[in-house]
């Protein structure tokens, strides 16, 4: 017996939505799987994702508004000109490390309001 799999689609298009649980539940206990054990494996992922507590902001780029740029970082950093220049030039490059997820994201909307790409980590 070949496996036709049209065959197979075309009764699971007509089938009810009752009648698809029942295949699920029935193919769960024949092959003792879970259908439902991606589901957990992803949700576990999210919970990582959004357990972080800290973050680095990273310049990518200056964009055309370089000088403006240059200004925010002094600012934000409290580095002299001459070593904010630097870190401007040297993009892409980690402006803060290790901050909070609100600093970090008003961080990056002040980089940004100046014309710069920022990505946090």
């Amino acid at each position: 017996m070949a496996f036709d799999k049209d065959a197979i689609i075309a009764s699971l298009k007509e089938a009810s939505i009752s009648d698809l649980n029942d295949l699920v539940k029935a193919i769960e206990e024949e092959f003792d799987v879970s259908a439902a054990a991606p589901v957990a494996v992803a949700g576990a992922a999210g919970a990582d994702a959004a357990a972080k507590d800290s973050f680095t902001v990273e310049l990518t780029s200056a964009g055309s508004a370089k000088v403006k740029v240059i200004k925010v970082v002094k600012d934000i950093t409290g580095l002299g000109l001459k070593d904010a220049k630097d870190l401007v030039d040297g993009a892409p490059s980690a402006i803060k490390e290790d901050v909070k997820e609100d600093e970090a994201n008003d961080i990056k909307e002040k980089l940004e309001a100046a014309g710069a790409t920022v990505t946090l980590k």
